[in-house]
């Protein structure tokens, strides 16, 4: 393994590649700490300290902190991923879409650029929304010793929207740009990356704070050892599952066309165990967070009742959000993989599964091995969301190790390792393994 680190820097165009996605991620990483104009930033990082548990909490995550800092890079590319899936899903309800996604590489540029359009207006609104709702937000700062109550935004008002609005949209365009640009000319999925440097970003202070707590006698050496014990078994098991896939064995006949023969040979299709991803999660934490939310707001007895009621960690709470994951995690499989489709390219292509008569019967038997592989793949995702609350209330675990961030972490280091093993092996250099290969995600 570091022979095949040592001859990623031997190949020009892999160096070149590695050091601008580098090189990017750092300019990224600067703007994340650019102040936004109009927002006093240390009055709403002490309101972020108090809604961590809310929606706000698992945003500011994605985007690396720089919501909490209210920088210019506050919504990240959230904008981007949001009408990513939007587009996703009115593929399947849509004709004109639908059309377009299966005339190839011109209608799926097509798609890209209308997905760029929608973020640019997810971001016009969700960065009015932030510049509504800092103006109504206040919070208490400690200053000489004595709370003050301070306003997020000291001078309110349709300067202050406007101003917000131009800056957030800029920083998001800005922001995409980055990711294409890493797409393109760099190594790895840009955008993907970008979330991935977010997701680590809090991961040195992490680990500093778990070392000082274990030198004060608040965190037990042996439980720190059994939670590290813990944290690389789950570790392995989400790269596990990520990999997973069950082979269907295909087979095409030959055909003649012409004076040429075509066909006879055999295949695989391969059916992930997660297809559906980290998305199942972030839907299900929204729903469940949106009781958290609202009782920032408003402050009833009502409100701060149904919050206590929806508080992560308790045994309703874990049922409500594991049954929430396995559900969307069926509803966003049968979104992105159609098995009719499937079934009608490989009967159109003269492709069958031995055994299963081509057309319907085939789609039924692709159905059905899906349904019963889901579930498994389900049930983790649930598991892998609910341990950190586990770890945090049972082991005293001074940070959130699972979830969301863990999925994104190891997801985008396989596939960027996959990339980087590809260059490595088409230039005849050994891979990162000597037997077998890395694989991503798709």
């Amino acid at each position: 393994m570091f022979r095949s680190v040592q001859n990623i820097f031997k190949i020009p165009e892999l160096r070149r590649r590695i050091l601008f996605s580098l090189a990017l991620l750092v300019v990224y990483r600067l703007g994340a700490h650019i102040p936004s104009p109009g927002i006093d930033g240390a009055a709403l990082g002490t309101f972020f300290e108090q809604v961590r548990g809310t929606i706000f909490g698992l945003f500011d995550v994605f985007v690396g902190g720089a919501l909490r800092r209210a920088t210019i890079l506050a919504l990240g590319v959230m904008p981007y991923i949001s009408a990513s899936i939007i587009f996703q899903l009115l593929v399947t309800v849509i004709p004109y879409l639908e059309k377009l996604q299966k005339e190839g590489e011109e209608g799926r540029r097509k798609i890209t650029q209308y997905t760029r359009y929608g973020t640019v207006l997810i971001a016009l609104i969700q960065s009015l929304g932030i510049a509504i709702w800092m103006e109504n937000l206040t919070s208490k700062v400690s200053v000489e010793g004595i709370e003050q109550i301070v306003h997020i935004v000291p001078n309110p008002g349709i300067g202050f929207r406007l101003l917000t609005m131009l800056t957030l949209t800029t920083g998001t365009i800005f922001a995409m740009w980055i990711g294409e640009q890493i797409t393109e000319r760099g190594i790895g999925n840009g955008i993907s990356l970008i979330i991935f440097v977010g997701c680590i970003e809090e991961l040195p202070m992490y680990t500093a704070n778990t070392f000082n707590m274990v030198r004060a006698g608040v965190l037990s050496p042996v439980v720190l050892f059994f939670v590290i014990g813990l944290m690389v078994a789950i570790t392995a098991s989400v790269v596990l599952m990520t990999q997973g896939q069950r082979k269907i064995p295909v087979q095409y006949a030959k055909r003649i066309i012409g004076r040429k023969m075509y066909g006879g040979h055999s295949t695989h299709l391969p059916l992930r165990i997660n297809a559906a991803g980290v998305i199942p999660i972030i839907f299900a934490q929204s729903i469940m967070m949106f009781p958290s939310t609202l009782s920032t707001f408003f402050k009833s007895e009502i409100a701060l009742a149904v919050a206590a009621f929806f508080k992560p960690g308790n045994i309703i709470y874990s049922l409500a959000y594991s049954a929430m994951i396995i559900f969307f995690t069926y509803f966003y499989t049968a979104i992105i993989f159609n098995p009719q489709d499937v079934a009608g390219n490989m009967k159109k292509y003269g492709g069958f599964i031995p055994g299963i008569r081509p057309g319907s019967k085939t789609a039924e038997f692709i159905d059905h091995i899906l349904t019963r592989l889901t579930l498994p793949g389900a049930v983790f995702l649930a598991f892998i969301a609910v341990v950190p609350w586990f770890l945090m209330d049972k082991a005293h675990v001074p940070f959130y190790f699972g979830g969301t961030a863990l999925l994104i972490i190891v997801g985008v280091a396989l596939d960027t390792i996959q990339v980087i093993e590809s260059h490595l092996v088409m230039r005849h250099y050994e891979g990162f393994l000597k037997r077998g290969k890395v694989r991503g995600r798709r």
